[in-house]
């Protein structure tokens, strides 16, 4: 099997809109459902407790039902509902991009199922970057002798 021929991008976008119109569908049929994901492009705002986390798998089942499903929200490219985790039902929004779901069950059937993989989360900046980032900055400024310049004469005054 040509594995590639389904991350292309004509493959993406009609695997993402098979995904938004069956969840759309059972939106508007009040029809609860659960989805399998990939729980590394899954965010959590907040962020979920380690101790919860720890016992995710590269891929998690998640139940849209009751508040969960009431509380369901789907765009053009991600799907994010509010959900309580572990045994004190730590509350969070979760939030993925349509192709980080694998599998979409009602019940016991699955009724949609993806292979297609969503783009690379982009690299959030830590502060370790963002300080590199102004250090190589000053770096920049202080080597153009006119600009040394003038915070000699800013030190001066």
């Amino acid at each position: 099997m040509n594995f590639q021929l389904f991350q292309t991008e004509a493959f993406k976008k009609l695997s993402a809109s098979h995904l938004r119109n069956t969840i759309n569908f059972l939106f508007d049929s009040h029809q609860e459902f659960a989805i399998t994901c990939q729980t590394s492009h899954l965010t959590f705002a907040p962020e979920l407790p380690a101790n919860i986390k720890q016992h995710f798998g590269d891929t998690v089942l998640l139940m849209l039902s009751g508040y969960t499903f009431e509380t369901s929200n789907l765009d053009e490219d991600y799907l994010s509902f509010e959900a309580g985790f572990g045994s004190e039902q730590f509350g969070t929004t979760v939030s993925l991009p349509l192709l980080a779901i694998k599998q979409i069950f009602v019940d016991e059937y699955p009724i949609a199922i993806n292979i297609s993989d969503p783009e690379p989360r982009p690299k959030e900046k830590t502060k370790t970057d963002t300080e590199h980032t102004q250090n190589k900055s000053m770096e920049a400024f202080l080597n153009n002798p006119q600009n040394k310049k003038l915070l000699q004469r800013k030190k001066s005054k």
